[in-house]
């Protein structure tokens, strides 16, 4: 195939981590958002926005995040509580709470609670320990699966792969047959650097069906 355009390599083993990094938020977007709620061994709630975030499946029904390690080295607070309370609540993002949303993202020390640093109503889970975010409109309560390590040290992955046990979602972006309208969620995607997205333009692709030459006489 001809190519039309001149390319720049950059070898990840030939940069600094941090570079690489950087790199990958500029072309993996944008990225939904995690919104991500659980609870210390001694019943603080955290409340804390991940990028690193989609669904894998729906058998079991599983979506996945990564807390990458801090700078220092050291586990941010969600994964400090996934590995003593294995549970979590997977709160949607809408633009409605973005600038909230970014206040929660501060690394509080981890006896603060977000819900009250950031201004952010808990909501009594059903199936597992951490609040929801009433503020989201959709929420989605979830058991841990397993943590898998990707590397060591600063920036290292960390994705929890977690079950979904149940849906929450306002009635009044619920459509009758259970999914959400997507312009009433209004939600937010993650780009690089300082910058987000929203989901307002859209378009839509019918799926492709078969070419004459692919179809099969039955």
């Amino acid at each position: 195939m001809k190519s039309f355009r001149e390319f720049t390599t950059l070898v990840t083993g030939d940069r600094e981590k941090r570079a690489n990094h950087h790199t990958l938020l500029s072309v993996v977007m944008p990225r939904p958002i995690a919104f991500v709620s659980t609870i210390s061994a001694s019943g603080v709630p955290n409340l804390a926005p991940f990028s690193f975030f989609n669904g894998v499946g729906s058998n079991p029904m599983a979506v996945i995040f990564s807390p990458c390690t801090k700078a220092d080295g050291t586990s941010k607070d969600t994964i400090v509580n996934l590995r003593a309370v294995p549970e979590c609540v997977v709160n949607v993002v809408p633009y409605s709470i973005r600038e909230a949303m970014n206040e929660a993202s501060y690394p509080f020390a981890p006896e603060v609670n977000e819900f009250e640093a950031a201004g952010f109503t808990p909501l009594p889970s059903r199936f597992v320990g951490p609040p929801r975010v009433a503020e989201s409109p959709a929420h989605m309560e979830c058991k841990l699966i397993q943590i898998v390590p990707v590397g060591n040290g600063p920036l290292s992955a960390n994705i929890c792969i977690c079950e979904v046990l149940c849906f929450h979602i306002a009635s009044d972006v619920c459509l009758p047959d259970g999914t959400a309208n997507v312009a009433m969620m209004d939600l937010v995607g993650r780009l690089g650097g300082e910058d987000y997205s929203t989901i307002r333009d859209r378009f839509s692709l019918p799926k492709p069906s078969p070419r004459p030459e692919q179809r099969t006489q039955k």
